[in-house]
């Protein structure tokens, strides 16, 4: 058995490139797409590989996948990075893709992150996916259907990847031990420990654990690795922060709550908790586009372009820049007026929604798009608004069994005092 003590071992790749798995067998996680009678089990045994997107958080297993399917499908590999690749580098691939062709030979290429290709790079995918040349199959952490274009993303399989469950990263990071710490004691509790603050991305544990193992496993006369050493490695409570643990959800929680009391001063305190915690400040920033409608709405309707604004700005800059436009939208949503009457709205109608699943939308309100449609009276009695001279049609659209429910109510609060008056005026122009 190698260790990290064999001078034929030291080849200084990390721990987690030497433990990337090459078979299916060795594959942790993602059962549903890759287990036995799987997709992705079965196009390998069929040799019917298609191009194909994985979608995932890090560490889950996206590029360690595409080698495993080059790999039991006999196929040539070539992997780029869209951070570092261009145009130049996919025409090369594809020039020797044609020779595979020629020698009845697959060629799979894998781009990582091609959710940083433009779309002009992604375009020249595009006739060598269709006509076989390359078996595409893209790595993203980005939803590719607002980052991969649409022709593109037409001719592509996506397979969504999650985050490894804890098990997962535990019986990991007990194979690493063994084969290459072998003569180290490891406390249980470490792997939990070093598994709960990975955030379901192996790498990360794997990377933790070679950390702790190259600061104290290999002092000589330290046998037994403890869950305190390793907090002393980390040093820092920054890394024990738990982004999928109680405090993850405290710190939120808390943030909205400050935030919902108009506390900017408490509300920034537990957002720098968050962010110089590690935390990503994608997720913290989707629950602010919440929160602007949430708890503001329409009292204050600037709150929601401030918070889509700022998803760009943090997407765009990332951390450490993006703090500051962060900073700067939960001062602004902590001391913008409050309305929570757009999401009361939607908690009351979407009850009526699924209890009424059966109503048909009234014949008025239809599209007679047929000859056959207008005969069963679609559209019939519908009154275009257009044609009123300022006069609003009073014409019900809601399904008989709900009508003149209503679900909206508008409070006094911010600009949301002015939408009562303008519901007032509506009323009034009403005709019938």
């Amino acid at each position: 058995m190698n260790t990290l003590f064999d001078k034929e071992n030291i080849d200084f790749k990390p721990l987690a490139e030497k433990m990337r798995p090459t078979s299916l067998e060795d594959f942790y996680g993602q059962k549903d797409i890759v287990g036995k009678n799987s997709p992705i089990s079965k196009m390998i045994e069929n040799d019917s590989i298609t191009s194909l997107i994985f979608f995932g958080p890090p560490g889950v297993g996206k590029t360690t996948l595409a080698k495993i399917i080059a790999k039991e499908t006999k196929s040539s590999f070539h992997e780029l990075s869209a951070v570092t690749s261009g145009i130049k580098e996919i025409k090369e691939i594809i020039e020797i893709s044609k020779i595979n062709k020629m020698n009845d030979k697959k060629t799979i290429l894998f781009v990582d992150e091609i959710h940083r290709f433009n779309k002009a790079q992604q375009d020249a995918f595009l006739p060598f996916v269709e006509n076989g040349d390359i078996i595409l199959i893209g790595a993203t952490t980005e939803n590719p259907s607002f980052e991969v274009n649409s022709a593109l993303l037409s001719r592509l399989k996506v397979y969504v990847l999650k985050s490894l469950d804890e098990k997962d990263l535990i019986s990991i990071l007990k194979k690493a031990k063994d084969r290459y710490y072998p003569l180290k004691e490891i406390d249980e509790d470490c792997y939990y420990l070093i598994a709960s603050i990975s955030s379901g991305d192996a790498r990360n544990a794997l990377n933790t654990l070679e950390s702790v193992m190259n600061i104290i496993g290999l002092k000589k006369n330290k046998k037994k690795i403890t869950k305190k050493d390793i907090e002393n490695v980390l040093q820092s409570k920054t890394f024990l922060y738990d982004k999928n643990g109680e405090e993850h959800y405290n710190l939120i929680s808390a943030l909205h709550k400050s935030m919902r009391n108009f506390d900017p001063d408490a509300a920034l305190y537990y957002l720098a908790r968050m962010l110089e915690a590690g935390e990503d400040p994608k997720y913290i920033v989707r629950r602010l586009i919440r929160f602007s409608s949430e708890d503001i709405g329409l009292a204050n309707t600037n709150a929601l372009v401030q918070a889509v604004s700022t998803y760009q700005a943090v997407n765009l800059l990332g951390m450490p820049e993006c703090n500051v436009n962060l900073a700067q939208l939960v001062i602004y949503l902590s001391i913008s007026p409050k309305s929570n009457s757009v999401y009361k709205a939607y908690e009351s109608v979407k009850i009526d929604a699924k209890n009424t699943l059966q109503e048909k939308v009234p014949l008025h309100l239809r599209n007679a798009v047929t000859k056959l449609d207008k005969e069963l009276g679609y559209g019939k009695n519908y009154k275009y608004v257009h044609d009123f001279d300022g006069k609003i049609p009073n014409m019900t659209c809601l399904p008989e069994s709900l009508k003149n429910k209503k679900y909206y109510y508008p409070t006094n609060h911010g600009n949301e005092k002015n939408v009562i008056e303008l519901l007032k005026q509506i009323e009034k122009q009403k005709i019938n």
